[in-house]
């Protein structure tokens, strides 16, 4: 099944400033969700971003800040976003089929938020170079789980290009630019 940008809906979990610098690569998920924010923007797909209780974990980190979809973030204390009342109203306000989920840790609150949205019949994409946990374990068995479970792995480039479907427009130009 290929992505599409009208389906779609980029889901940005818990990417904070306590939590993401203990990550086998604290680079990895802020890089990666930069990535998909900015070609989620260009190419006009909606996304919603989580952060799990920001006062003990801090807020988003600094280079997501300008990237932040409007009236967001949407704060938490379930581990699974698709448990929080105020996601699940903003995720259905959408009307999307597909989510493409980025954040940390793999192995709690992306699986959880994963394997709820996929019982609830949403198509779950999680972007294997825009996620980490801790432990490169931890990350691994989570993406092994999601995809036994009927979810789908992708990279952030599988992702931007499906979403833009074909060379030779302005918005291609702009997302070749982005992945340099």
């Amino acid at each position: 099944m290929l992505l599409t940008k009208d389906k779609s809906c980029l889901l940005v979990i818990d990417i904070q400033s306590r939590l993401n610098p203990v990550m086998f690569d604290e680079s990895r998920a802020p890089w990666g969700a930069a990535k998909l924010l900015q070609g989620a923007d260009i190419l006009g797909v909606p996304a919603l971003l989580c952060e799990q209780y920001p006062k003990g974990i801090g807020a988003t980190v600094d280079e997501l800040q300008d990237l932040m979809p409007k009236d967001c973030p949407i704060e938490k204390n379930t581990f699974s976003c698709a448990s929080d009342p105020v996601f699940q109203d903003r995720f259905k306000a959408l009307n999307k089929t597909q989510a493409v989920i980025c954040g940390i840790e793999t192995h709690v609150c992306v699986l959880q938020s994963a394997l709820e949205l996929l019982a609830d019949g949403i198509d779950v994409f999680v972007v294997e170079d825009a996620t980490a946990s801790r432990t490169l374990e931890n990350h691994v068995a989570a993406l092994n789980r999601i995809r036994a479970e009927g979810g789908r792995i992708v990279t952030l480039e599988m992702v931007l290009f499906e979403w833009l479907k074909k060379a030779g427009t302005p918005e291609f130009k702009q997302i070749s630019q982005l992945i340099k």
